[in-house]
């Protein structure tokens, strides 16, 4: 996935155009179109990194993404567990350390088996 691909689905996940990124960070209307041909300035690069709150290495493809998983695939799992606010055991709620231990088991067993083609 190239850098303007990361950054159209990262908009389309949030329910923007690339326009109204462009709006909303003040950058040139064609700046992010210009990134599938040439490579953006690291200011640049920063603004929409923070704005997505993710780090360069994830947004440039450096880190965060294994070979065998795409990016709809980090944000499906996220957004699966995230949407699973009703945890409990034994009808008691879960804490949120513990919920966030589950959350991190089940997105270990996900990747492990993601990672082996089930």
């Amino acid at each position: 996935m190239t850098l303007f691909d990361r950054v159209k689905y990262l908009a389309d996940k949030r329910g923007i155009s690339l326009n109204t990124l462009s709006e909303e960070l003040d950058i040139g209307a064609n700046t992010l179109y210009k990134w599938k041909q040439s490579n953006p300035k690291l200011e640049t690069l920063i603004k929409v990194a923070d704005y997505f709150d993710v780090d360069l290495d994830y947004l440039t493809g450096r880190s965060n993404e294994p070979d065998w998983a795409t990016t709809k695939d980090l944000y499906d799992l996220e957004e699966m567990l995230n949407n699973n606010v009703n945890m409990a055991f034994g009808g008691d709620e879960l804490s949120e350390e513990q919920k966030q231990r589950i959350k991190d088991i089940l997105t270990t067993l996900f990747w492990k088996d993601r990672n082996e083609g089930k």
